[in-house]
Parts: C-alpha cells; structure tokens; sequence
C-alpha cells in the first residue's frame, strides 16, 4: 500500500542555503579581513568493537576534533606572517628554542557562517586553538596570484552555539 504524503512534504517550501563564502573568522592579534578560507571544524568519532561469541557490537569510543587549514591573504601591511609569527612565538620562540606554556598560545576562535545581509546565522568556537604547522607560500615569477599562509589549527573541542 502506498505511504501518504504529510502536506508539507507536497508543497514547496521555501528555504535559504548557507553559502560558503558568507564567512567571517576572529582570531586574537590577526586582521579578520585577511582570512582569505577556513574550514569548518571536523569530528571523528572512535569506534570500539565488542566481540561477543558470533557477532561484534560497536559503542562509541573517543571523540577527536580534528585538525582544520586556514589560509591568509598575505599583506605587506599589516603583514600576515608578522601577525601569525607573533601567534607562533607565544609557543615557540625560534632563537632560543624555548617553548611556551599552553596558556599563553592557545585562543579560542569564533566562526560566523553569515546570511545574505549579513547577520550571524551560525557561530562555531574552536577552543583551545593554536597554530600546528605553517607554510609561508612562495615566490613564483610566472604568476601575479596573491600570495598566502596556509595554517594548520589544532584545538581542544569545538561549539555550535546557534
């Protein structure tokens, strides 16, 4: 026999997209401006497997947040690698190879997916966020592309807050 529809499954109903490029992102000491891309946070759930006589049962285990890459205009001013270095020394100071405590280097960052005039529709807090690697672009003489920062962020967990 066949299933009956609910009414507003049979009528259009009008509905707006999130788009990708109605973003902003805050980081502490680094211009919002400059934030060319940035990925969402990203979760994954550890699978634990209980083998029980014929069959295997699965319960989940550990939640990982995993790493996400934000990717920076690169101004000469204010500089982009100034800014990101500043945020980098806070956990390693390159000359004297001291390293620092996770208090100072780690922030929280805020992203705000954003409707079409604008208004925050989505904020997610990365928490405990700090910067795992680095990579300050390159010269290219056969391009006239902008150059960028493309960082890896680590951090703690992450929040939807709406």
């Amino acid at each position: 026999m066949a299933e009956l529809l609910e009414p507003q499954e049979m009528f259009w109903t009008a509905f707006e997209p999130i788009l990708s490029n109605r973003f902003t992102m805050y980081i502490d000491g680094v211009p919002s401006y400059l934030i060319h891309a940035a990925d969402k946070p990203k979760i994954t759930m550890n699978v634990v497997e209980l083998p029980h006589i014929n069959l295997t049962r699965k319960v989940k285990g550990k939640a990982k947040w995993d790493d996400i890459t934000i990717t920076l205009y690169e101004a000469i001013v204010p500089s982009a690698a100034q800014a990101v270095m500043e945020w980098i020394r806070l956990s390693h100071e390159s000359v004297t190879g001291r390293d620092g405590y996770s208090d100072f280097y780690k922030k929280e960052l805020v992203f705000n997916s954003l409707g079409p005039v604008g208004d925050k529709i989505q904020e997610w807090k990365l928490v405990g966020a700090w910067v795992s690697g680095g990579n300050f672009g390159k010269g290219d003489w056969a391009t006239d592309d902008p150059s960028g920062i493309e960082l890896t962020i680590s951090y703690d967990y992450a929040i939807l807050n709406f």
